[in-house]
């Protein structure tokens, strides 16, 4: 296996366990808030706007949060792109320090109180910010990797792949590297949301600091070798 699939592998294994584990961790910590993804939150505003319950305003809040961390991160990385040099090391230690912010802000201004409350929201826009940080690096620096905080595209291409497969046909070696990626995807965040859920009930938001941790490591993972 090559150098640029060994990197490769690492760093969508590490960013997929990133994102299930935050996930999982401010989804139970934070009452419901989705912070890998909008997607979930749209859903949730609506059940709770029918249900006339609590933490509207902390999942509207959470799309422009969102925005902007996607935004903020483009700017970056453009900036770093004219002067030559690559975003994706600078960005992961920026993912990092924002998580290592959710975990100390978590910690200090615990107990949240309301989901709606000033703490909560203050908190819960510190997670969404450093998944919009993630989705932004997804898009904009390893967009030949599968998605790492989106599972659903994942699982579809892999069943596609799949299907291809058992009917007999012949997958190429791109496409057999694709389903390598969507499937180690796949599990690797299953396994983060896993290791978020028991770590938050366990640690409280000081378990934040283990993806931070996972994120620095995967920073000084050895630059991706350019074909000549």
């Amino acid at each position: 296996m090559s150098t640029n699939s060994v990197r490769d592998i690492a760093i969508g294994v590490g960013l997929a366990f990133v994102a299930g584990f935050v996930d999982a961790a401010a989804f139970i910590a934070l009452t419901g808030l989705f912070t890998a993804h909008v997607t979930g939150n749209f859903v949730l505003i609506g059940a709770e706007l029918v249900s006339t319950s609590t933490g509207v305003l902390a999942k509207l809040l959470a799309l422009p949060t969102f925005i902007l961390a996607v935004a903020v991160t483009r700017l970056i990385a453009l900036a770093l792109e004219r002067r030559g040099a690559s975003p994706l090391r600078p960005l992961l230690v920026l993912e990092a320090a924002v998580l290592i912010a959710f975990a100390i802000a978590g910690v200090a201004l615990s107990p949240l109180g309301s989901p709606d409350s000033p703490a909560a929201i203050c908190v819960g826009m510190l997670g969404v910010a450093a998944m919009g940080i993630q989705n932004g690096i997804g898009r904009l620096v390893i967009g030949h990797l599968a998605a790492t905080t989106v599972m659903t595209v994942n699982v579809t291409q892999a069943v596609i792949d799949l299907t291809d497969r058992l009917c007999g046909a012949r997958l190429s070696e791109q496409v057999r590297t694709r389903l390598r990626r969507t499937l180690s995807a796949v599990v690797a965040f299953a396994a983060g949301a896993l290791a978020g859920a028991f770590g938050v009930a366990a640690l409280s938001f000081w378990c934040a600091l283990v993806p931070a941790v996972i994120l620095v490591g995967l920073s000084i993972v050895p630059a991706r070798e350019t074909s000549s």
